[in-house]
């Protein structure tokens, strides 16, 4: 039987404490973050993660992001962060910035397919912050069932998910709306899989040298070069004025006038390359 908790004001203990208690026995908790509701479990419970994905009707090839009460936390779950991706979690975190890392290789926890990596972030949430400092570091996914809208106030997350949720925290209805952003800095050079809550601009402000699959590729000059100067002798004067003076007088002409050619001249882009199409991902 699920139970609804108030996740708002000042008496927060019997919300807190079902939840503690839900997530140490293994069980799904939906709470409110900054962007939209999610739905918990514990990041080192295999069964309860899985139990999480089959709430969602998603496969273990989509592995759900691990969420922290603090930035530093970032080097107890994570390794090989680059200055770079550092930067961005100091920025934005508490904040809608989801990062991609290299997980720690000591840590016992079976997120899904991961290939070595984990989603981290830092809610900009001061109640979940709380929840997140009494529990440690929870998977949480956005709160609704694979290919619907992500819930934005606890009915709807409740409507969609059911009793496969133990504890319900009802934070009233969220006012972000958008995901977070999501960056991979598992390479030196962060690079943006998501755009959502954080723009390019505002990502690029801290880490300049951020590229993403939204980017367009530059689009190659096909044009012929030109015939360089020294091919041609300095003293050679001009075709029109080479033909006047090798014309002969006295045949009632002018010297120096050439009669008009009835030939169109060439188009001057015989030969140009089309320009190839910027190649844009569209959005996840």
């Amino acid at each position: 039987m699920s139970e609804r908790f108030d996740f708002t004001g000042d008496e927060l203990a019997p919300a807190y404490r079902a939840a503690v208690d839900a997530i140490e026995a293994g069980d799904l908790v939906v709470l409110p973050t900054d962007t939209v509701y999610g739905i918990a479990a514990d990041a080192f419970k295999a069964d309860a993660v899985q139990r999480l994905m089959d709430a969602k009707g998603r496969g273990r090839d989509m592995p759900p992001p691990v969420l922290i009460s603090v930035v530093e936390s970032l080097d107890a779950l994570a390794t090989d962060v680059p200055d770079a991706g550092r930067k961005l979690c100091e920025e934005f975190w508490p904040g809608p910035l989801t990062v991609i890392c290299h997980a720690q290789s000591s840590l016992m926890w079976d997120l899904g397919e991961t290939q070595g990596t984990v989603a981290l972030r830092v809610p900009d949430h001061e109640n979940t912050r709380e929840l997140l400092s009494r529990t440690g570091p929870l998977a949480v996914s956005s709160a609704n069932t694979s290919g619907r809208p992500a819930a934005l106030d606890v009915y709807d997350a409740e409507e969609q998910l059911g009793e496969s949720v133990a504890v319900y925290l009802d934070g009233d209805r969220v006012s972000g709306g958008q995901p977070s952003t999501i960056v991979d800095i598992t390479g030196e050079t962060p690079r943006v899989l998501r755009v959502g809550a954080l723009s390019l601009d505002q990502l690029r402000a801290v880490a300049p040298d951020l590229i993403s699959d939204d980017d367009p590729e530059p689009v190659q000059d096909t044009t012929p070069e030109d015939k360089p100067a020294e091919d041609k002798p300095a003293d050679e004067k001009p075709a029109d004025e080479k033909l006047a003076e090798d014309k002969p007088t006295g045949e009632g002409e002018p010297v120096g006038e050439v009669k008009p050619t009835d030939e169109p001249a060439e188009a001057s882009n015989k030969g140009e390359g089309k320009p190839t199409d910027s190649d844009v991902r569209p959005a996840d």
